[in-house]
């Protein structure tokens, strides 16, 4: 079988493979990083205030400072791997990017990375050491490391989508940057990082709800669990109105600089005005897409403002200098044409749940009696993963066969193809084998990491079995609270008491 052969692909896969077992932590731990810091920004305001609820609202504090390091930590092991692989898996395409690659992910370790551990170090073992407004600070300051480690991984595949700040060396070997600031702020960066980061966002929502939509099945913490769903649907509606705005920016740019891959998106062999499909399927071998119904130039008017905009299809594009890298009858089209619709149609899913959980939750905790909503609610989550999974294939297998992908904007000759940049040493055994290896351990991490979460959530937000470390010495009332017998009699306790009055 080629794909047992096929050193290329098989790179791919095992890229693939690394890149979505972590891209399923991060939309965690970014999503999570503001509920967390929600939370402790309540708990803060409920001890100024001098709250009754001020003891739960410190619990939950720590019931999500659990779940996020767990999440946290399996995060930062598999983005170790994915960095690895540049050296191994990838050595060429490397040694083309590193002029412009090395920056950014210095930049996040530095600036971004140690940030969000030096302060989750302080919701970790801090709690009784600093103030807690200092405490309050740092849970924001988590969040925003976790944004900004965000910013610049994604500046770094940005350039690759859309490359800037950069020409060809003298020797055609690799990519010479020549302005930082236009190579990090390339045509891509902010509408892909707004996108991005609000589907992280509407995913933690979806989680913190879950939670909720749990515990109310199960009778359990019902108050921390309307609160909870409230906090959660807040933060979900807002963040999937945003995300209207975020991806239509998102596409927009597509259209304009990368053809090759708004072809593939809507299936388009021929040139045309691209109509609107809400699912069907691409016969790569007919070159046409089969849908029951379509919105004629619906696509152009979304690109455009209008419903007569012409798109190159991938047949012309294949005769253009730029894009003669292309043959359209080996790019998987209908795979793209499929992602592509399906995080559109998961974005259907999220609103209506969103706007179920809100409207139910504000109607006076309606939703406590809502069974089958609360189920909804318990797997909701899905549509979100699903649409980030499915939003990253688009993204990727849609701009192949480049890894640094020939945009409109882009610099004369700052491309490379995929199959140029695979490493010349490692072998398609070897990456069976890695592969196997991978899925193994993977599973073990994600095994231990859902056993780990599930004791937190069975636990609930209670407060901690061990009290703090407390000074244990004597006063007149825990002295006096000890029961006279043989060697704690009533004179003894008399003269404890004098002694102490006298100290």
């Amino acid at each position: 079988m080629d794909l047992l052969t096929d050193v290329a692909l098989l790179s791919r896969i095992q890229f693939a493979l690394t890149v979505a077992y972590h891209f399923f932590f991060v939309p965690l731990s970014i999503g999570l990083g503001l509920i967390l810091a929600i939370n402790a920004t309540k708990h803060y305001r409920a001890v100024k205030r001098g709250d009754a609820s001020a003891e739960q609202e410190g619990n939950a504090v720590r019931f999500w400072v659990k779940i996020f390091t767990a999440t946290f930590a399996i995060g930062v092991a598999t983005g170790i791997t994915m960095e690895f692989s540049f050296g191994t898996n990838w050595a060429n395409y490397s040694r083309f990017v590193g002029d412009i690659f090395g920056a950014p992910l210095a930049a996040e370790a530095l600036f971004a990375f140690f940030l969000e551990s030096v302060f989750l170090g302080v919701l970790l073992f801090g709690r009784n050491r600093v103030s807690l407004k200092f405490y309050t600070v740092s849970a924001w300051l988590v969040w925003f490391g976790s944004c900004l480690s965000a910013l610049w991984i994604l500046i770094a595949n940005s350039w690759m989508q859309t490359p800037a700040g950069a020409q060809l060396a003298a020797d055609g070997s690799k990519a010479v940057i020549t302005d930082f600031l236009a190579a990090a702020f390339n045509p891509s960066i902010l509408p892909r990082y707004a996108h991005t980061v609000i589907a992280l966002l509407i995913m933690g929502a979806f989680v913190a709800m879950a939670v909720a939509a749990w515990y109310l099945l199960r009778g359990k913490f019902k108050e921390f669990a309307l609160k909870t769903m409230k906090i959660g649907a807040v933060v979900g509606i807002v963040a999937s109105c945003t995300m209207i705005f975020a991806a239509h920016a998102s596409a927009v740019l597509v259209w304009e600089e990368q053809p090759t891959k708004m072809a593939m998106m809507e299936g388009m062999y021929e040139d045309e005005v691209p109509p609107l499909y809400a699912f069907g399927w691409v016969d790569e071998n007919g070159e046409k897409v089969l849908a029951p119904f379509a919105i004629p130039g619906g696509t152009s008017f979304l690109a455009t403002g209008t419903f007569d905009t012409e798109y190159q299809g991938l047949n012309s594009l294949a005769e253009t200098e730029k894009y003669g890298d292309i043959n359209p009858s080996e790019l998987p089209v209908n795979l793209v044409f499929q992602s592509y619709h399906l995080m559109v149609a998961m974005y259907g899913a999220i609103m209506l749940v969103i706007i179920l959980a809100l409207v139910f939750t504000l109607r006076g905790g309606k939703i406590a009696s809502m069974k089958w909503l609360q189920r909804l609610i318990v797997i909701g989550p899905l549509f979100p993963f699903i649409a980030i999974q499915t939003g990253w294939i688009t993204a990727e297998v849609g701009r192949q066969p480049w890894v640094v992908y020939p945009s409109v904007s882009g610099p004369d000759g700052v491309s490379l193809l995929t199959n140029d940049a695979i490493s010349q040493s490692v072998s398609a055994p070897e990456l069976l084998i890695t592969l196997a290896l991978f899925i193994a351990i993977y599973a073990f991490l994600l095994i231990g990491w859902i056993r780990i979460v599930k004791g937190f959530i069975q636990k609930g937000p209670v407060g901690d079995e061990v009290a703090p470390a407390q000074d244990m010495t004597p006063t007149r009332a825990t002295v006096s609270a000890v029961p006279a017998t043989k060697t704690a009699s009533a004179p003894a306790v008399e003269k404890a008491d004098a002694s102490k009055e006298g100290e």
